[in-house]
């Protein structure tokens, strides 16, 4: 029996941020939009810390109102920990115009919220159903899709914007991994009852705290509301495996060896198994091809220790949107010049920045005491997420700029 074939204007291959703002912007378009996710919502991600730039997209979306209504945790900037020394940045003193603020979320509602009000705009979403091929030949993309039911059908779509997160779909069906030029790294994380008492530290930052004796090793704390955090510490690979035991175990043993994570954290309830990922870091040949683009992680990610995942998934979805809203008006597109460099642009501005936090010269301009109050504005930017603002040197001519404020704070 031959499967049904189905139409739309859009396909979008998961309903995380990247694809729910997609669908969002699609809609205002008046584009018919099926929206396929292969889990059930909600359901547990990791990437809880937002930055303040993803507001403008969620704004975009018309979805910021159900994001601030959901009760999350407000976020206002980020603050750093390496033994005796503490410094933070507050996100609304910075270089950069727009949002200063944002929050700290649970990603398993905070990604259902965006799901939810995508269907409530308009977008079709089904869940449970899995895409496992992809058509490139005929004059429209088609793909074959599975319920958990067993059930199949294709989808023969105007374009199709991959934005499956991890599960990278379409770099998977065609082949378009290419490995990543960071170092194999692991991240071992949970959700505890902090117990940590009211004022013990800022809840309306993330805190980023260097392992005491290895620079490249760090641990993440983002208070939630109702006194719980997400926690977890990164490293490379065969550093994490000299530990032993659960995964919980490992994570606890790895977060006291931090004098100042041990005392801030002595009366937390570890009350859900942690998680382990290894080799999280990817990229992909192209971000684009015949009748497909692909968005957020789908197409790269770097590193969890600025946050930019999210971020970066949405501002890939704007910047799909508004070259499809030109293409469906029959107008000429180049998603090399319209899609991939401009979006490219703001993640390798990340890109530099990580590469110098693992090597410990980032961490050495964080530190510095004797910062220049508008540097400290021009890396709160980043920090923000402000990673395509050209008006920012750091943004402009990051690893030059960089290298240089590097050597003035060593």
């Amino acid at each position: 029996m031959n499967a049904r074939i189905e139409q739309c204007d859009v396909l979008v291959i998961g309903a995380g941020p990247a694809g729910s703002v997609a669908a969002a912007l699609l809609l205002k378009q008046g584009r018919q939009v099926l929206v396929l996710e292969r889990e059930q919502f909600p359901r547990f991600s990791i990437g809880e810390s937002l930055l303040p730039q993803s507001m403008e997209y969620l704004e975009q979306a018309g979805m910021l109102q159900a994001v601030v209504e959901a009760g999350f945790q407000y976020k206002n900037g980020a603050a750093f920990v390496r033994g005796e020394r503490y410094t933070d940045f507050d996100f609304r003193d910075k270089h950069s115009a727009g949002w200063g603020t944002t929050y700290q979320v649970q990603r398993a509602s905070f990604d259902h919220v965006l799901a939810k009000e995508a269907e409530r705009q308009g977008a079709e979403v089904r869940y449970q159903h899995t895409v496992t091929a992809f058509d490139q030949e005929g004059s429209k993309p088609r793909v074959t899709v599975r319920h958990a039911d067993g059930s199949e059908y294709i989808v023969e779509a105007g374009f199709v914007l991959d934005a499956s997160g991890f599960g990278r779909v379409l770099p998977k069906l065609l082949q378009l991994e290419t490995p990543s030029n960071f170092p194999v790294r692991g991240a071992i994380f949970t959700h505890i009852e902090d117990g940590v008492a009211a004022g013990g530290f800022d809840r309306n930052k993330i805190r980023i705290t260097v392992h005491p004796e290895h620079c490249d090793v760090w641990y993440w704390l983002i208070p939630f509301a109702g006194g719980r955090c997400s926690i977890g510490v990164v490293a490379e690979t065969k550093f994490l495996e000299q530990f032993k035991g659960s995964e919980t175990e490992r994570l606890q043993e790895l977060v006291m060896q931090d004098p100042a994570s041990r005392a801030l954290l002595k009366d937390a309830r570890w009350d859900t198994p942690a998680r382990q990922i290894v080799g999280y870091s990817a990229n992909v040949k192209s971000l684009w091809g015949k009748g497909y683009a692909l968005l957020g992680n789908a197409g790269e990610f770097l590193d969890p220790v600025f946050s930019s995942g999210v971020t970066i998934a949405v501002k890939s979805a704007s910047l799909a949107a508004a070259v499809l809203q030109r293409r469906f008006a029959g107008e000429s597109v180049d998603w090399e010049s319209e899609y991939a460099v401009p979006l490219k642009k703001g993640v390798d501005a990340f890109r530099t920045f990580v590469e110098s936090w693992y090597s410990g010269g980032f961490q050495k301009v964080i530190f510095y005491e004797r910062q220049q109050p508008e540097v400290r504005r021009m890396i709160a930017a980043i920090l923000a997420g402000y990673a395509w603002d050209e008006s920012n040197p750091y943004v402009k001519e990051s690893k030059r700029r960089l290298n240089t404020l590097e050597e003035i704070c060593s």
